[in-house]
């Protein structure tokens, strides 16, 4: 799904060893182009009402990261825990690393190397 402002969301399915009893339990989203401000708005109108109980975001193809992408990505992590649900975030570039270092959020939000990572540990808490 390509939002009008510069940001692709594609759904990405994800298979483990036993499928889960419940359907909605994973989802995987990739995300591809600038999470900045001309793009946060339609991000979080799509990420924010996400049902699944764990949303893991890759963004290996994230090709800028600003505060405001920063702050997006905070907000998310803050509504989905405050509804019992779980963010994690995956296969970041050195940049987007970097954006989150200068913030000061890197140890805030669930970065993981890998979806399977991520996975392995979020399923287990």
């Amino acid at each position: 799904m390509r939002i009008e402002s510069g940001i692709s969301l594609q759904p990405t399915p994800f298979t483990a060893g036993e499928p889960s009893r419940d359907a909605h339990a994973i989802k995987i989203v990739r995300l591809a182009g600038s999470l900045a401000l001309e793009t946060v708005h339609d991000f979080l109108s799509e990420m924010r009402f996400e049902a699944s109980r764990m949303l893991v975001i890759e963004m290996s193809q994230v090709t800028f990261l600003d505060s405001a992408g920063v702050g997006a990505l905070v907000a998310l992590f803050v509504s989905r825990r405050n509804n019992d649900r779980k963010l994690a975030l995956v296969s970041l570039s050195a940049r987007s690393v970097a954006a989150l270092q200068l913030s000061g959020l890197i140890e805030l939000l669930p970065v993981y190397a890998s979806a399977e990572a991520a996975i392995r540990e979020l399923v287990c808490v």
